[in-house]
Order: C-alpha cells, then structure tokens, then sequence
C-alpha cells in the first residue's frame, strides 16, 4: 500500500513544499505528486493552474473570477501568470527530482468543476453554455496532453504517471446547485450521459498520453457510479463523507482492479491528532466492513489527507503526510 498527497500545501516556498514531497512520499510506501500552493494567489489556485494548461482558450481575471476571453491568442496577464508559474514550478520539481525513478502524480482541475467556476465572454458560468462547456472540456483535454508530455520530459525516470483531475463540483453540476452570477438562482441540471461523456474526454486523453486517469473530489455527494463510467483507473475520495452506496462503488472498483485512494486524516488538524495505529485501525475497520482482505487490495489502494491541505498549519500538513505514509508501510 502507498500513500500520497491531494496536492495542495500551506506557504509560498515552492521549492521547500517540494523538498518536504519528495522527502516524505518518496519510496515504496509512496507517491510523490506535484505541489500546489494557492497561497501565491488565484493564478497559482487549482482553477488558474488549470486555465494555464489550456493552449486554445484564453481567460483573464474579473473581480468576479475567472472569465474566458476567447480563442485570439492574447490572454490576460494573470492566465500568463498562471502559465509563467506553472513553468517555474515544473523547473523546480526537474531540478530537486534529478534522478527520481518510480512513480509521480500531477493534478488539474476537471472540466465540470471549471464549468461552474469560469464564466463565459458574455458572463455567468460557463455551465450555463452546452457548446462552452464543450468547447472547454475539448480544449482542457488536448492542454493536458500537452502538460502530461512535458512532465515527462522533465521527469524521463517516471515510470507511471497518474493525472489525477480534481472534480469537487460535480455533485452540484448534476443536482442543479451551481449558483447564477446574481446569487439568486440556479443553473439547470446538466444530465448524466452529458456529464460522463465530457469527463471521459479528458480521462481518456491522458489515457492515449500513457497516464493513469484518476477522478478525485472529497464533497459529499459526488456520483462515484457515475465516476466509474467514464473510464477512471482511480478514484480518490474523503472516507468521511461517503455513502452506504459509496462504499459498494469503491469496494466494486477495487474488486474489478481498479485503484482507490482514500482520504483517512483530516486536511485540518482536529483538536486531538490520529496517531499512527488509529489511522492503521481505521483503514482496517473500512476494509472490513466492505468484507476485502488488505493483502489482495494492498497493491491498488494508497492513503491520502482527506482533502487538499491548503488552509492547514505547515506543521499539520508534514504530518498528515507522514501519518497516511506511516499507516500505508504497516498495512502493507
């Protein structure tokens, strides 16, 4: 069994949240990823990071949030930003990863999520748009391709490499429950055929690259069935907030071959911490409600934080990590 990160991290020293992945997730028991550090502002946060992937749209930053601007090649200073960043932080991840062998994890926004966050050049979500919401999910697929080969490139001893794509809005996307622009509605309900077929775009992209496609979202209602359908080798998922029909689909997944990653220490730190054993116990205790031996499941199961770890203490982040690390090596 491994354990590994969500991918966002507490600070702005891109290189130190680097250090600390590397040292604490590299090994058998783990699955080093690609930091992300929203602390440095919205173009460095899981959305902008996303519209920085994307070679064919171009988006600039409102006072709202973020907005496409269309396909004229002249993005907004802080879609550049976000892309000047990116770059940055991929020149630092080769530089402090030279000679990594094993695997690696990248994450982006998925395209329902950016849906319901992004507006259109004429305003409100992009959600609202079913030839918008095409043309972006198109558009986040080939940008992703792109991004999976220069990881690769830099990192040439990555032997798997999974894209986890990050899909915390698909609950309300499908339940009808993304906001309008005037805060006073709802946007319509986009149906599950449509849903499943967009999100596949883009797994099966990173797919046809050679990755490993994950879904993860750790909001509580996230259609893990639905999930499932779109061709996703992993899910990743808070224990916390899983359903009796979650857990069928997990035990289902894992059954059929399929990977789980499960988030089994809270991303904030509660008022009396885990200790090693009561995550170890805690693991456990799932696995046997879902009547699945750890050995036969070891080798497609990791153990993440709960969730990103943006808004946790520096502290609190390094030993969530070192937690799921350490419950991973003695499940294992």
């Amino acid at each position: 069994m491994r354990a590994t990160g969500i991918g966002s991290l507490p600070g702005e020293d891109y290189a130190e949240a680097t250090r600390t992945v590397l040292g604490e997730l590299t090994g058998d028991h783990g699955l080093p990823h690609v930091p992300e550090l929203p602390a440095r502002g919205a173009s460095a946060a899981m959305v902008g990071r996303a519209l920085g992937v994307l070679g064919e749209l171009d988006a600039d930053l409102q006072p709202a949030g973020w907005r496409l601007t269309g396909t004229s090649g002249a993005p907004g200073v802080d879609q550049r930003r976000a892309r000047s960043l990116l770059a940055q932080d991929l020149d630092t991840l080769e530089e402090l990863a030279e000679g990594y062998a094993g695997g690696f994890k990248v994450q982006v926004t998925g395209p329902w999520t950016l849906a319901a966050t992004v507006e259109r050049p004429r305003g409100d979500k992009l959600v609202a748009d079913h030839g918008a919401r095409r043309d972006l999910a198109q558009a986040l697929a080939e940008g992703v391709r792109g991004h999976l080969r220069d990881v690769r490139r830099r990192l040439p001893g990555a032997t798997r490499l999974v894209v986890q794509v990050d899909e915390p809005a698909l609950a309300a996307v499908l339940g009808g429950r993304v906001p309008t622009a005037s805060g006073f509605g709802r946007h319509r309900a986009v149906d599950r055929p449509e849903l499943s077929d967009t999100l596949g775009w883009v797994l099966a992209g990173i797919a046809e690259e050679g990755g490993e496609p994950w879904v993860h979202s750790c909001a509580p209602g996230t259609p893990l069935d639905l999930v499932r359908s779109t061709g996703a080798a992993g899910i990743a998922v808070d224990l916390a907030t899983l359903s009796a029909a979650d857990h069928d689909q997990l035990a289902e997944m894992l059954e059929a071959g399929g990977t789980v990653a499960l988030g089994a220490v809270p991303s904030l730190e509660p008022q009396q911490p885990p200790t090693d054993q009561q995550v170890t116990e805690r693991v456990l205790r799932w696995l046997d409600m879902l009547g699945l031996d750890p050995d036969d499941v070891a080798d497609r199961m990791l153990l993440t934080p709960a969730c990103g770890l943006a808004g946790a203490g520096s502290d609190w982040a390094r030993r969530s990590i070192e937690l799921v690390r350490s419950a991973a090596a003695s499940l294992s």
